[in-house]
């Protein structure tokens, strides 16, 4: 059963229980300046999931185009891609539990033929601190399903300890088994729905290779580690809470919001070990053994899965109208065109490999989103032009990296660090080049490349409180007051400009602000007074200025604000100003906005190509 059909069953499927197919949205947010792409199928439906009423019904099923950002650097395991489909149907306050998790078995198990005997399952363990129950109800209902299927089984409390313990049905905390746009409970705003779930994964064995060689592979396997063994297919989320001031409240109706992944659902109903060899990705890869001369795709699997996955995004990110640049979306796209060359000179891929591999995406997926093919002459035109641009960059590099490595006569850790930073070679290509020149390697190589890399980290955050922050930790109050300030001041602009305003800099005095962002025009004397007059009425609305702190890519997608160019911990500082301003920081802040007084915008000038200047005051 191909890729086409499994999709077309899916949606069928759902249309049998009346539900009402929609089109994918697109990959760029419709009124959502949180997030650059949309990255699950429920983020179009928010409002719906909240009460509004939907024109088609309480009963939706589509197939989403997704995006996430996060995941480049996870490509190259065997079940993580940037851009992906979500197969998806909702519940908007009709059916719940039992009716979605036995729909999805039947699904899986009638439709797909796959054998439930490789299908495990986990549940919410509960958490009495947000007053939410263990999820006994999915327990007793995947109990009868598999029962019925002729499956013993057993519920495990997991602890992280004891691997399997012979269970099918696994309960986990919520940072597991909590969906919500933020992450965890803890971290969700005032306002954002979210919901204990329900995951079902796919056993690809004891004996899968990849699982041999993880990092993984000695400690105790259970379906929710990172050894490759166990993959996510699907996901129920049973949205009904809502995040109030006082904690978590019951939505006006009960939601199901399903997410499956279709690449690796088609992995599991293929009876493949990763997603590349599945229909979506072979004619990639083959071509990329072609181009490369015969190169191996499981000798290589990293380059080849890198160089398919990232020519994939390209492709869907151009036909939505997205050009490269060193800002927002357009830079998610030049980084993917880019990283796919880089790991291309790694299997001697010829020059201008990108436009033949993006053909072939084109072809598989013409007759489903028909924008790609629309948009062909487009898509091929922004990759070639990149990939000219970069080759001439790359060559200057790998000229500079070989004579760096010859010269010292032998690769370190830290060399291969400074390599990095000085001229964007990853520590596989300087690797790579030592083999070839014959150069001795450090036997701590990695382990001294890490440890750069994370004293970097250290030394960029410290530097970005100063930054991006203004001012440090220890500035006094009126200090403290203009940087928040620059923070509604951001967010201001966005809305009275657009989401293409990014902040490229700033600097606090006791006295006043100084705020740089990206835009091309001269602002006109009614935007500057918008602005000014929607800073005024959120100091007004005397708002909570909210810390956490979070996992980097939690963050981002909970719709953080970051600066791209930046290298961030794992762990992130996250300011939110109640359901207006999210950003990743590390400077101080007050503690609600009324503390601010008047602001007041003095001066905006240009001060370079599509960079303007604000400095404003607090009175």
């Amino acid at each position: 059963m191909n890729s086409k059909e499994i999709r077309k069953r899916y949606l069928e499927f759902f249309k049998s229980k009346k539900h009402v197919i929609i089109p994918s949205a697109s990959l760029i947010p419709k009124n959502d300046p949180t997030t650059l792409f949309v990255g699950s199928g429920m983020q179009p439906l928010v409002p719906y999931l909240l009460g509004k009423k939907h024109p088609q019904g309480t009963r939706l099923t589509n197939s989403q185009k997704s995006f996430r950002t996060e995941d480049i650097e996870e490509v190259g395991d065997n079940r993580h891609t940037t851009f992906f489909e979500m197969l998806g149907n909702w519940s908007l306050g009709d059916y719940f539990k039992k009716e979605q998790l036995s729909w999805y078995f039947e699904f899986l198990t009638n439709e797909l033929k796959i054998d439930a005997q490789r299908l495990y399952v986990t549940v919410f363990r509960g958490n009495k601190d947000i007053g939410i129950d263990k999820d006994k109800e999915s327990v007793e209902i995947w109990k009868k399903l598999f029962t019925d299927a002729g499956i013993e089984a057993k519920d495990v409390d997991f602890s992280g300890k004891k691997g399997m313990q012979n269970g099918r049905i696994f309960y986990y905390d919520e940072t597991k088994n909590w969906w919500s746009r933020s992450g965890i409970p803890q971290n969700m705003p005032v306002g954002e729905p979210g919901g204990p779930d329900s995951e079902v994964f796919y056993d690809l064995g004891k004996n899968l290779k990849r699982h041999e060689k993880s990092q993984w592979k000695d400690l105790p396997c259970h379906v929710n580690c990172d050894c490759g063994r166990f993959v996510e297919i699907g996901n129920s989320v049973f949205m009904e809470y809502v995040k109030t001031e006082k904690g978590f409240e019951k939505l006006k109706q009960k939601n199901v919001d399903f997410g499956g992944g279709l690449e690796r659902t088609v992995l599991a109903v293929q009876g493949k070990d990763n997603v590349f060899e599945t229909d979506l990705f072979i004619d990639v890869i083959n071509e990329i053994k072609k181009l490369s001369g015969g190169k191996e795709y499981r000798d290589n699997m990293k380059s080849f899965e890198i160089i398919a996955d990232h020519t994939r995004g390209t492709v869907f990110l151009a036909s939505e109208g997205i050009m490269p640049s060193n800002t927002e979306r357009g830079y998610i796209l030049r980084r993917l065109i880019r990283r796919a060359i880089r790991f291309g000179k790694l299997i001697n891929m010829p020059k201008n490999f990108l436009a033949p591999l993006a053909k072939k995406v084109i072809e598989t997926y013409k007759d489903v989103y028909a924008e790609v093919k629309s948009e062909e002459k487009n898509i091929l035109s922004i990759i070639q032009d990149e990939e000219e641009k970069f080759e001439k960059t790359l060559e200057k590099a790998f000229k500079e990296t070989t004579s760096e490595i010859t010269k010292r006569g032998e690769l370190t850790g830290d060399m291969a660090f400074n390599l990095y930073e000085s001229h964007g070679m990853p520590l596989e290509f300087s690797e790579e080049i030592a083999v070839k020149e014959k150069v001795k390697i450090s036997d701590t190589l990695k382990i001294d490349f890490k440890k750069a890399a994370e004293k970097h980290r250290d030394i960029s955050r410290a530097g970005a409180e100063k930054k991006f922050g203004g001012v440090g930790k220890e500035a006094g109050y009126e200090a403290t007051k203009l940087h928040t300030a620059t923070h509604l001041l951001h967010q201001a602009l966005r809305e009275v400009l657009g989401n293409h305003v990014k902040q490229m800099g700033s600097d606090i005095t006791h006295e006043r602000l100084r705020f740089d962002f990206s835009h091309s025009k001269k602002l006109t004397e009614n935007e500057i007074k918008e602005v000014e007059d929607l800073v005024n009425k959120k100091i007004k609305e005397d708002l909570k200025v909210e810390k956490k702190e979070m996992n980097y890519s939690d963050a981002i997608e909970s719709g953080a604000l970051a600066f791209f160019k930046e290298k961030y911990p794992d762990k992130v500082t996250v300011y939110s100003i109640t359901n207006f301003s999210k950003e990743i920081c590390a400077g101080p802040h007050v503690k609600k906005t009324s503390e601010l007084g008047s602001f007041k915008i003095i001066k905006e000038k240009s001060i370079g190509a599509g960079i303007r200047r604000i400095r404003a005051v607090i009175e």
